[in-house]
């Protein structure tokens, strides 16, 4: 029988592993772009509906079956105007970004895919389109995962070394990464706040956990402003700084072109970035040398049992 996932209920308990962050960081600090406007379901692509996910329109779901227009135009908006406006907000402080792409969208922009090389971030495989992997085949998420790659490969320059999905993984995900060999971390997670070592079919396979709370999707219903959404992020920030003196620990902040893209929302990014700007101990940085930096520091164990 395949791998199949298993569940983990214990992971490092109380005595998580030191991660020995460079220069002795008190905390490792990942922002995220999702690059997904283009990949949605779509009538162009053969869905026949407009996905209306983390837009103004989320919820509503006013067309049903056909075109939505403004959903669409909400989409738009992420590619055209918002991926500007972040990656402008960034380029200002001179910080690191990793974008989670999906391949598709980025074919359909590729003055962003230009933008992205030039400014060194790395790319994160967020799949070939976005959509539910859970609701694919074997054979289809396997097909999919090598559309992604060669997609990547024209548009970025080079290919993917970390995967994640959209909406959760299948059963099926980690076990294909692994087997396509040419991944060093998938981010299909949300179990931890640093890195693990599972084994897939006998072989040693990386977890960097990513976090669906410390993201702009609470604008989707649970924060409102941009000084509610500041101080929620400020908190976790707060917290795992403190706890840093201790404990070291990783944080994912995840970004949405169409969401925090817009500028009463990403008047409250800006402060998050300068807010983290003024404490020391601090490693902002990409999800590819987080990676990287645990490959060298914390090698694979072993398999266990």
């Amino acid at each position: 029988m395949s791998w199949q996932p298993s569940r983990d209920l214990i992971g490092y308990a109380n005595n998580p592993p030191d991660p020995k962050w460079p220069g002795g960081a008190r905390l490792a600090v990942n922002f995220v772009m999702n690059y997904e406007e283009g990949s949605e379901p779509s009538i162009q692509d053969g869905e026949g509906f407009s996905e209306t996910g983390l837009t103004e329109a989320h919820g509503l779901n006013q067309a049903g079956a056909g075109r939505d227009l403004a959903a669409e135009g909400m989409f738009e908006y992420g590619s055209r105007v918002g991926f500007w406006r972040l990656v402008k907000l960034f380029e200002e402080r001179n910080m690191p970004l990793t974008v989670f792409g999906c391949a598709l969208a980025l074919e359909r922009n590729p003055l962003a895919a230009e933008k992205i090389r030039q400014m060194g971030y790395d790319v994160c495989c967020h799949g070939w389109r976005w959509i539910k992997h859970f609701e694919l085949t074997e054979e289809q998420e396997r097909e999919h995962i090598r559309l992604a790659i060669e997609s990547l490969k024209k548009t970025i320059g080079e290919r993917p070394l970390g995967w994640y999905c959209r909406y959760g993984p299948s059963v099926n995900t980690r076990r294909l990464v692994a087997e396509e060999g040419g991944f060093l971390y998938d981010s299909d997670s949300y179990a931890d706040e640093l890195p693990f070592w599972q084994t897939v079919e006998g072989k040693p396979h990386l977890v960097v956990p990513y976090s669906l709370t410390n993201n702009d999707g609470k604008y989707a219903g649970t924060v409102g402003t941009s000084d509610e959404w500041f101080n929620f992020v400020k908190d976790a920030f707060d917290t795992l700084y403190e706890e840093g003196k201790t404990q070291p620990k990783m944080m994912s902040v995840g970004l949405h072109m169409r969401l925090i893209g817009h500028p009463a929302r990403s008047a409250g990014l800006r402060r998050l970035l300068d807010y983290i700007s003024t404490k020391k101990d601090v490693w902002v940085t990409r999800r590819i040398d987080i990676a990287n930096h645990w490959l060298k520091t914390h090698p694979y164990p072993g398999q266990k049992g």
